[in-house]
């Protein structure tokens, strides 16, 4: 086996693991948190501040009775949380998770498939988790199943709109859709304001894009205050309510996944991606002077770091953002995402071509 491929294999192994291991850490996450945020204690009694209590979830999952209930669609409704979690691993693929490294062996890219249309590759992908969600509430021929379902195609259609507009300002300003190229560039100074260098992230260059990306990131995944699909009120759980065990589990992981995937392309469009967070110069410095890691490797486990630091950070907000507002009308869902969210986009991207024109950006 070459080096090339053993690298490849690598990578792809790292970034499997890391999706898989954000699961159980989310499991957690979610439930102290909403303790935390509702002044709660949370699970506290399996291991240590309730450390376990994922592991003992993952467990019950898998050794729960897994069957079909009589008056379903089996065929398809077997394969719909496949159909629905697999999109979600797809995406990460072309996300950079560090710089490019070079040793003996030539220019190492820490990024699995370096396409040359990554943003299209990671909105193409990702819309096809919609399909699972879809195929799972029609085949539990259960009206509350197809509510959910109709509902999260019709809320996933109206906000894709917004956010593939959300992010045309930010290719026409770094003039490319390689999502390494845009993160290289956003190392750049912006300004230098009292001595202080304003990095050139995407957030300070398109602020407008930025909110409308990060709103439809949130439909997108079905989070509150997004959560229609699901809305426990209404739809009693929505398109999964026939699911049990393993395949409920799928649908869970496709979400808590799709959380990952959208915080990393937040951190990646918008705040620098693998940029090292400020103070991690120092870290590197003293890494080089202790000889342990090979000239440039010091660097690159820095960026890795500081890209799932951002990544963490987001990951929490998400959650704060759950536990904080409250679900809207699916009513106010659509009229935002028309009305309010379809329009921004249309402007910012006249604003940004304006300013361009003017040589502002």
């Amino acid at each position: 086996m070459s080096f090339e491929t053993a690298f490849m294999f690598g990578k792809i192994a790292i970034v499997l693991m890391g999706l898989l291991a954000v699961v159980p850490i989310m499991l957690f996450v979610e439930r102290r948190g909403s303790a935390l945020i509702q002044n709660r204690l949370g699970p506290n009694r399996m291991g240590p501040f309730g450390l376990f209590q994922a592991a003992c979830d993952v467990l019950k999952f898998i050794f729960k009775e897994d069957r079909a209930p009589d008056h379903v669609n089996k065929y398809y409704w077997h394969i719909a949380p496949w159909i629905a979690v697999i999109p979600s691993f797809m995406t990460f693929a072309v996300i950079p998770f560090a710089g490019t490294y070079t040793d003996a062996n030539g220019h190492l890219q820490f990024q699995i498939a370096n396409l040359d249309v990554g943003i299209l590759y990671c909105f193409s992908i990702a819309s096809l988790g919609v399909y699972g969600i879809i195929m799972a509430g029609w085949a539990s021929n259960n009206k509350y199943s197809l509510l959910g379902s109709l509902r999260s195609a019709a809320q996933m259609i109206s906000y894709e709109l917004s956010l593939g507009l959300s992010i045309v300002g930010l290719a026409m300003i770094f003039q490319s859709v390689k999502l390494g190229e845009i993160t290289a560039q956003q190392g750049e100074v912006l300004w230098t304001i009292a001595g202080i260098e304003i990095p050139k992230w995407g957030v300070f260059l398109q602020p407008l894009g930025f909110v409308l990306f990060v709103v439809s990131v949130f439909a997108e995944t079905n989070r509150l205050p997004f959560d229609l699909p699901e809305g426990e009120s209404e739809l009693i759980a929505g398109y999964h309510l026939e699911y049990g065990a393993m395949r409920f589990a799928l649908f869970m992981m496709a979400e808590f996944i799709n959380m990952a995937v959208a915080s990393a392309l937040i951190c990646t469009l918008f705040f620098g991606g693998w940029q090292l967070l400020p103070g991690m110069d120092w870290v590197v410095g003293h890494l080089d002077a202790l000889g342990i890691l090979p000239s440039g490797g010091a660097l690159v486990l820095c960026q890795a770091l500081s890209f799932v630091t951002k990544i963490a950070i987001w990951m929490w907000i998400f959650v704060w953002v759950r536990w904080s507002i409250p679900r809207f009308r699916f009513d106010q869902l659509m009229n935002l995402g028309w009305k309010v969210m379809f329009p921004l986009a249309l402007l910012n991207v006249l604003i940004t071509g304006v300013l361009i024109y003017m040589g502002v950006l």
